[in-house]
């Protein structure tokens, strides 16, 4: 497992990416799913979350979530078509999770992949770092 760095952002290697700057890590039928260096860089300070109810099921680009910062709210996407198994509780009362470990405790939902194909049309990393070089956001 590596790392890209695009300036001082970090996109790891064994991930998939969303336009809206959301990873996506595959277990078995479900998708891990949280927010990218990139995305927690740009909120900068975060001081809260909200997070989606377990069992809901929800549609590829949906909202199913909201992040505050000092500086925007934005809201959190479904990678996938599914359903909400699991959100990360710890969140709730460690946001800054979010800024110190955004691919790893800072997860913010698991949800079990209705359709296993959507994942074709994620970002590979290297197309979500070429994403940034752009600087399309």
């Amino acid at each position: 497992m590596g790392v890209i760095k695009v300036d001082k952002y970090i996109i790891k290697d064994d991930l998939l990416y969303t336009k809206t700057d959301e990873w996506v890590k595959v277990e078995d039928n479900k998708v891990r799913e949280g927010i990218t260096d990139y995305a927690q860089k740009e909120l900068k300070d975060i001081v809260g979350v909200e997070l989606p109810e377990v069992g809901r099921e929800v549609k590829a680009g949906e909202p199913i979530g909201t992040i505050e910062s000092i500086k925007a709210t934005a809201d959190i996407y479904a990678a996938v078509s599914g359903k909400i198994v699991e959100v990360n509780e710890r969140l709730l009362s460690e946001p800054e999770l979010l800024n110190s470990d955004p691919y790893g405790e800072g997860w913010i939902v698991v949800i079990e992949m209705s359709n296993p194909d959507e994942l074709k049309h994620l970002m590979k990393p290297e197309e979500y770092a070429e994403k940034i070089r752009k600087g399309e956001h």
